[in-house]
């Protein structure tokens, strides 16, 4: 029984040079750099499992960037024209590789507490505790935490979430 055929994949020159010139930075991030390893293997025609012996990866991860970078074929192929009569669109031609490279968005738990309310409750820690009519001279957690249900600005929240906001 014969196994499928991987997706071929095409790039240009630019695309490429692109991956490659990610591939080798010292300061790109490991999960680029091999997400970049991956399209340029497939792109010389190795097959997943080569790839994922060589990368050590699992091959439904390589199979998994391989079909992305399918998927955005279009849209690279488009910059990619405009990289070839226009020179000065590679950096845009970079952005959407590496945008393509990207994990894709996960839903997950909605933060509880919203961006103004981590704002007030540090601003509290900023202030003087005797201001609010403590009679200490630090806050600690806990005396953030009540003034800060006392204010309103939350109708509850743990010392250890204000700890990890005044981290």
């Amino acid at each position: 029984m014969s196994t499928p055929k991987a997706l071929p994949l095409q790039a240009s020159e630019e695309s490429h040079a692109i991956l490659e010139g990610i591939s080798r930075r010292r300061t790109a991030p490991m999960w680029l750099v091999t997400r970049c390893q991956i399209i340029l293997d497939a792109l010389s025609g190795s097959s997943n499992s080569q790839i994922a012996r060589e990368l050590d990866i699992k091959r439904n991860t390589v199979r998994h960037w391989r079909s992305r970078w399918h998927a955005t074929q279009a849209g690279r192929e488009t910059l990619e024209s405009q990289v070839a009569q226009d020179a000065s669109k590679a950096a845009e031609l970079e952005g959407y590789l590496i945008d393509s490279l990207r994990d894709a968005y996960r839903s997950g738990k909605p933060p509880k507490f919203s961006a103004e309310q981590v704002v007030q409750i540090v601003a509290i820690a900023c202030e003087s505790p005797e201001a609010s009519g403590y009679p200490i001279s630090h806050w600690s957690a806990k005396e953030i935490r009540l003034e800060a249900i006392k204010r309103g600005i939350v109708e509850d929240i743990s010392e250890r979430q204000v700890g990890r906001f005044l981290k």
